[in-house]
């Protein structure tokens, strides 16, 4: 079992996240809420692979951003000064995700339980706009 949700919803929402995207250490995607239709902005890591993004789902498939980008199809990433338009979201398992990345990836913490990934093909990617 990932992450207990309750930990992602009171606790990175409303203290790591913040903090995380004003730090801008983070990448950053950026999908549409399945209901409220909203965009919202998730700081996160990816690794690149074969022209495609790989996640770690700390919390689980069920995760509202990975619920999001499931029902969408698409998601926007922010990376290294570039903006990736990213598509085709697939769940895939630790196995096969660990058998894609190179010995620069550390796993999460095997107490953790994690075993979902999410892949996403890049489709585009531009720089992104300067601020001001």
């Amino acid at each position: 079992m990932p992450m207990p949700r309750w930990w992602a919803e009171q606790i990175n929402k409303r203290f790591f996240n913040p903090k995380a995207l004003v730090s801008e250490k983070w990448e950053v995607i950026t999908h549409v809420g399945r209901s409220s239709g909203e965009t919202h902005r998730t700081p996160l890591g990816s690794w690149e692979v074969d022209g495609t993004r790989v996640f770690v789902i700390v919390y689980g498939s069920r995760s509202d951003w990975v619920q999001n980008i499931l029902s969408s199809g698409r998601a926007t990433l922010e990376t290294g000064g570039q903006i990736e338009e990213l598509g085709s979201p697939r769940l895939i398992s630790g196995a096969t995700a660990l058998s894609m990345l190179d010995g620069g990836y550390k796993p999460p913490p095997r107490f953790l339980k994690i075993d979902e990934y999410l892949q996403m093909d890049i489709l585009s990617r531009q720089p992104a706009s300067a601020p001001g």
